[in-house]
């Protein structure tokens, strides 16, 4: 059976990736006032534990989800110009090729723990 279950524990790690979003819905969205953020080129271990949203202004990057394999279909890569949303739970290896720089924000209701400042 080829269908995937909305119950199943991989589809509620999904990772979106909008391409070329419109100058609309990113100014709607507040991103210029969002804080910034940059890597350069390596191999990143990351744990989100609230649902990030963010806007690369450059950058590629490859994402592979704790446990998957290099050759699986959850693997998902995406680069300047793309809004991304990254699950609340997350596990998962950033391959960064470019050095990344994005505007980013989290999802304040996905997390109910305060912040350790």
């Amino acid at each position: 059976m080829d269908s995937s279950s909305p119950n199943s524990s991989s589809s509620n790690l999904k990772i979106i990736v909008q391409s070329n979003p419109s100058e609309s819905q990113l100014n709607e969205l507040g991103i210029k006032s969002w804080p910034k953020w940059g890597c350069s080129p390596g191999k990143y271990q990351l744990k989100f534990d609230a649902r990030e949203t963010c806007y690369l202004l450059r950058g590629k990057v490859k994402v592979y989800p704790k446990n998957s394999s290099p050759e699986s279909d959850d693997v998902v890569e995406f680069g300047a110009g793309d809004l991304v949303i990254l699950p609340q739970g997350l596990s998962c290896t950033w391959d960064v090729s470019v050095a990344v720089d994005k505007h980013y924000t989290f999802d304040s209701s996905s997390s109910s723990s305060s912040s350790s400042q």
